[in-house]
């Protein structure tokens, strides 16, 4: 069984990482939550990322406001794919310092970037990773690609009428 590591820089990012949590509880994966600061907490931060893969963590999602280099640090020190939420935070520029934080990673360190505050979209492109080895996963990801699927036709006959 796979199992997503989800990590944050503080519990003010919990609300937005929420989202990521239960898409993939709806996924039936097992999650691992976690503040890891990386400038309050650098032993714990490189403790995490040299060590995740050996406690069955297949994916990491790292969401962090601000600077944001908890997703590159992780990245840099894991061999799991690292997905990073840019969470827009009370000391924000509008989210952007975090968004090109996580996006704008050097050569040989990547870090998928979802959108500022999509942690919704980290957790299904997690299971999407997952689902590419378990199928029992990648059937839950066709039926929910499906149900959006029926929900959009749904509202396109409601305002047709």
């Amino acid at each position: 069984m796979s199992k997503v590591g989800i990590i944050m820089g503080s519990t003010s990012d919990m609300p937005v990482m929420q989202d990521a949590i239960e898409i993939l509880k709806g996924f039936d994966i097992e999650v691992e939550v976690d503040i890891v600061s990386a400038h309050r907490t650098p032993d714990k931060l490189f403790d995490y990322g040299k060590n995740a893969h050996t406690r069955g963590i297949t994916v990491i999602i790292a969401g962090a406001g601000g600077a944001a280099h908890l997703p590159g640090m992780i990245a840099s020190l894991s061999p799991l794919p690292v997905i990073g939420v840019p969470v827009k935070s009370s000391n924000s520029i509008d989210g952007w310092d975090s968004i090109l934080s996580i996006l704008q990673m050097p050569g040989g360190v990547p870090v998928a970037t979802v959108a500022l505050n999509g942690a919704k979209n980290a957790g299904i492109l997690a299971a999407q990773i997952i689902g590419t080895s378990d199928k029992c996963v990648l059937d839950k990801i066709l039926a929910y690609k499906e149900g959006l699927k029926i929900k959009v036709e749904e509202g396109a006959k409601k305002i047709k009428k």
